[in-house]
């Protein structure tokens, strides 16, 4: 009885951590280029109280008598389809039709990847994102520029006064990972490279490596479904609550067998 209280507990504690992924991906439901996550779950080690395989006889073997000791969570899965792209009309707004992540420039001088596209300039006329990162490689836009277009294929032109063809201003490079999922967040829809997602794959967009191409004037919205977490939500709460009348139960059987003495 006192193992189903321990076992009941791990339970708990798991559907908490489930519930709080739930309630991450429902606060970032608006959150431009936000992928939602899933919690996975893992089975705790058995108490062998008969060792499968064990001899039973000369002739026949054991099927085994294993309990089980609870769940834990071991990792949240990163659910990496694409959002639904929004019209801005905003001529810096670029959405990634395809796999890759925009490179900014962190203020340590490490490099950071993100879907979101909303981008501004900053007072040199420098490409950033919302929080004033660089984008990578740099791009300049000078302030009397005009009519500033970006391609599909990441390619910078403006109209300059006194030009006249339009100029180009740089080129926007996108990068991949051999396994996004193992990206790490550090919020401000910042993600890091780390050993599980690989080194980053860089090239511009439109070529062979699977990157995408850009949408100038959209933003990616975020994969959360609503209606799926509010599903998660009761599923997660169901499960809380089985566990906790699991708790329930062995306390009453454990108080039967200590008021037996008496």
């Amino acid at each position: 009885m006192i193992r189903a209280l321990y076992t009941a507990a791990s339970g708990m504690s798991a559907q908490q951590a489930n519930l709080d992924t739930v309630a991450n991906n429902l606060a970032n439901s608006s959150t431009t280029g936000f992928r939602r996550r899933n919690l996975q779950f893992e089975d705790m080690m058995y108490q062998n109280l008969v060792t499968p395989g064990a001899a039973q006889t000369t002739s026949t073997t054991q099927a085994g008598l294993q309990i089980g000791l609870g769940t834990h969570a071991v990792s949240t899965e990163v659910v990496n389809t694409q959002g639904d792209f929004n019209q801005t009309g905003n001529q810096l707004d670029l959405a990634i039709s395809g796999a890759g992540f925009f490179q900014v420039t962190r203020p340590d001088g490490t490099t950071a990847y993100t879907r979101d596209g909303s981008f501004h300039l900053n007072s040199s006329g420098q490409m950033t994102d919302a929080n004033g990162e660089l984008l990578l490689p740099s791009i300049t836009i000078p302030t009397n520029a005009t009519n500033v277009s970006i391609s599909q294929y990441g390619v910078v032109t403006a109209t300059i006064p006194g030009q006249t063809t339009a100029a180009t201003l740089g080129q926007i490079q996108l990068a991949t990972f051999a396994n996004p999922g193992g990206l790490s967040s550090v919020g401000g829809n910042l993600l890091l490279a780390t050993s599980a997602s690989g080194t980053p794959i860089v090239d511009n967009p439109g070529g062979s490596t699977g990157l995408g191409t850009l949408q100038q004037g959209y933003l990616e919205a975020s994969n959360v479904d609503v209606v799926e977490e509010f599903v998660q939500m009761v599923l997660a709460q169901r499960a809380y609550e089985s566990n906790s009348k699991v708790i329930k139960t062995a306390d009453d059987m454990y108080s039967q067998v200590n008021n037996m003495v008496r």
